[in-house]
C-alpha cells in the first residue's frame, strides 16, 4: 500500500515532469526532446527545463523514502517487528528553520536576477539552514531527555552557530538598510532608521519583560523585520540610488579658471 507521503511526493513529482515537458515544447523544444531529456531533439529553455526536472526527481526520490520507511508510521514499525507495543516517538521541538530556508531560497532566485551579491547571500542562508535544520533533528532523537538534547547541542553548535549566525544576519541588515536609505529621501531615511531602532528596542524590551513568551514573539518578529528589510533592499536596488547634489569643487574651479582669463 502507498502511504500519504509517497501519494503527495510521486503526485507532485510527476506534475513537475509534466510542466517541464510543456515548458520545453513551449520554450522552443523539438522532436522527443522534452520527454527523453534531449537525447533526441532540443529542449528549449536549458534553465528553466533542467530546474523542473529536477525538483521533479527530488520530489520522486522523497516519495520513495518515505514509502520506504511507511511514513514513519509507529503502529506500522511495531507489526515489522512484531512487537505488541506501539514504539514510543521521541518528542520533537519545534523550529524556525523550515521559515529561514525558505526565505534563503527566496533570496537566491532573486539574486539570480539582481546580481551575484544578493545570490550569494540566499546561498549562505541555505547552506546555514541546512546544517542547523540537520543538528535538530539529530538532538532530538540523540537521547531520550529532551533537556539533555537540548543542552547537547547546543554544546556542539553555540561556538559555531553564534559568531557565523550573527556574521551573516549582520550582513542581511547593513546591506539591506543601506540600500534603502540610499534610495529614499533624507527625510525619510531618517523616518526609516528611526522606525527600524525603535522595532529593535520595543522587541528587546518585550523579551526581557516577558521572559516565557517573549522568545517565540521576538523570533516572529525578527522574521517579519528581516522579510521586510530583505523586500525593502531589493526594491531599492532595483529603483537605484537618489540623486545626490555636489557642492564646492565645481564652482571652485569656475572662478580659479576666471581669475586665470582675467
Amino acid at each position: 500500500m502507498f502511504t500519504t507521503g509517497f501519494k503527495f511526493h510521486f503526485g507532485a513529482g510527476t506534475a513537475l515532469a509534466l510542466a517541464a515537458v510543456v515548458y520545453g515544447y513551449s520554450s522552443g523544444g523539438g522532436g522527443l526532446g522534452p520527454l527523453v531529456l534531449g537525447w533526441k531533439g532540443g529542449v528549449g529553455d536549458h534553465l528553466g527545463y533542467g530546474l523542473l526536472v529536477a525538483a521533479a526527481l527530488a520530489f520522486w526520490a522523497i516519495g520513495l523514502v518515505l514509502v520506504a520507511v511507511r511514513d514513519a508510521d509507529p503502529e506500522v514499525q511495531a507489526a515489522a517487528l512484531g512487537a505488541d507495543t506501539v514504539p514510543v516517538a521521541p518528542p520533537v521541538t519545534g523550529t524556525a528553520w523550515p521559515v529561514v530556508g525558505a526565505f534563503g531560497a527566496a533570496t537566491t532566485v532573486v539574486g539570480l536576477v539582481l546580481g551575484s551579491p544578493i545570490f550569494v547571500l540566499g546561498l549562505a542562508i541555505g547552506a546555514v539552514t541546512l546544517i542547523e535544520w540537520t543538528m535538530d533533528a539529530w538532538a532530538d532523537r540523540a537521547t531520550g531527555d529532551p533537556a539533555a538534547n537540548r543542552e547537547l547541542r547546543n554544546r556542539l553548535m553555540a561556538p559555531v552557530e553564534v559568531p557565523v549566525v550573527g556574521a551573516l544576519v549582520i550582513a542581511v541588515a547593513v546591506l539591506s538598510v543601506s540600500r534603502i536609505l540610499l534610495a529614499v529621501s533624507e527625510l525619510g531615511a531618517v523616518v526609516i532608521a528611526g522606525v527600524i531602532a525603535v522595532v529593535i528596542l520595543g522587541a528587546t524590551t518585550l523579551y526581557a519583560a516577558v521572559p516565557r513568551h517573549g522568545r517565540t514573539i521576538v523570533t516572529a518578529l525578527g522574521l517579519l523585520l528581516a522579510v521586510a528589510l530583505l523586500a525593502g533592499g531589493i526594491i531599492a536596488a532595483v529603483h537605484g540610488e537618489r540623486d545626490f547634489e555636489h557642492h564646492g569643487h565645481e564652482g571652485a574651479m569656475l572662478v580659479i579658471g576666471g581669475a586665470g582669463r582675467a
